[in-house]
């Protein structure tokens, strides 16, 4: 398993940032490496989406934690020629209220299970990247919450 998190002050209420994390169609507005988004059916806890990332490849993607307006997570598995079952990753956007600032503190965190010892390898050559894209995540996400 490797983990990855980063988290910033967004000058937003919490219900306002909310409504952009919870909502599909807003992924390729705010989460780096996004293309495209779409429900594919539900809504809230088990949702399923289907995620399109930049480089062409597509997620479909279950919402696995759910808690309005402070949670929301999903487990992406790849889809797809070579697609590998017990690859997966976790995408999990923790909202709490800012109270001595104001606003909302968001935190980002990946989790990701590589399917093997030599994509570990890999993913992990390439943490910083992860790092940089979350962080470029939050600001993308602090000028969208900040247009409300």
């Amino acid at each position: 398993m490797i983990l990855v998190e980063r988290s910033a002050h967004v000058a937003a209420p919490i219900e306002v940032v909310w409504d952009v994390v919870q909502r599909a169609e807003q992924l390729p507005a705010w989460l780096a490496g996004v293309r495209a988004a779409e429900v594919l059916s539900g809504e809230g806890f088990g949702r399923r989406q289907l995620v399109q990332a930049g480089r062409g490849s597509a997620h479909e993607a279950e919402v696995i934690a759910y808690q309005e307006p402070t949670l929301i997570g999903w487990r992406e598995r790849a889809k797809g020629a070579g697609a590998r079952a017990e690859a997966r990753t976790e995408i999990y956007v923790q909202l709490t209220t800012d109270e001595e600032e104001g606003g909302t503190v968001v935190r980002l965190i990946v989790v990701r299970w590589p399917a093997g010892p030599v994509k570990a390898a890999l993913l992990r050559l390439g943490l910083r990247r992860v790092g940089a894209d979350l962080e470029d995540s939050l600001a993308r996400l602090t000028d969208l919450a900040a247009v409300g």
